[in-house]
């Protein structure tokens, strides 16, 4: 399913990301553990460091916190990113917590953002191999209605509804990070 290659974003981050899946591990829709060895490596370094020349290297930096489940190292970066990316990263980490009508607030901020399009199809594919799920991606991505899904996979953690919502929570994940990481040309 994932195009996603750590290798796009420099050594320093392809090692960081080898530490726990490469970036294809699903994150946990709430909570988490990560790698004593990954929170190590990612406090002993800088965003200006593993992304430079990146689009927006804070934004990026925030999202491998997310990706190593550090929801407050993740929210102190991505709160002082004044950006479209800073609100996306936002309010995957406080739907994450979980607090749904906080991340609401932020993906409101966001409005269209150009990862949408690439989402709603990746999320459409992966809900087309569950069947039975109340989750319905249409043309438009809906960041809105996916808080909802992922709040009712919480609460009544079907295999199904679970594994779907971890699945495109990580394209999600993926395509805002190389959105914000990917070194600019």
């Amino acid at each position: 399913m994932s195009l996603f290659d750590s290798t796009r974003y420099g050594d320093a981050v392809r090692r960081i990301l080898a530490l726990d899946g490469d970036g294809l591990r699903p994150m946990p829709l709430e909570g988490g553990d990560a790698s004593e060895l990954a929170l190590k490596t990612l406090g002993a370094t800088s965003a200006g460091r593993l992304f430079p020349g990146s689009y927006s290297p804070d934004a990026a930096m925030g999202g491998l916190w997310l990706y190593f489940s550090q929801l407050e190292e993740a929210h102190a970066i991505v709160q002082n990113v004044p950006s479209q990316e800073g609100s996306f990263w936002h309010g995957v980490m406080h739907r994450r917590e979980p607090d749904a009508g906080n991340a609401a607030y932020w993906f409101r901020r966001v409005g269209r953002h150009a990862c949408f399009p690439a989402l709603a199809e990746a999320a459409a594919g992966i809900v087309e191999r569950y069947a039975g799920l109340r989750f319905v991606v249409g043309s438009e991505w809906d960041p809105f209605g996916f808080i909802d899904f992922c709040e009712e996979a919480r609460r009544d953690p079907g295999p199904a509804a679970m594994r779907a919502a971890m699945e495109i929570q990580l394209a999600e994940w993926q395509l805002l990070f190389d959105f914000c990481a990917r070194p600019l040309d």
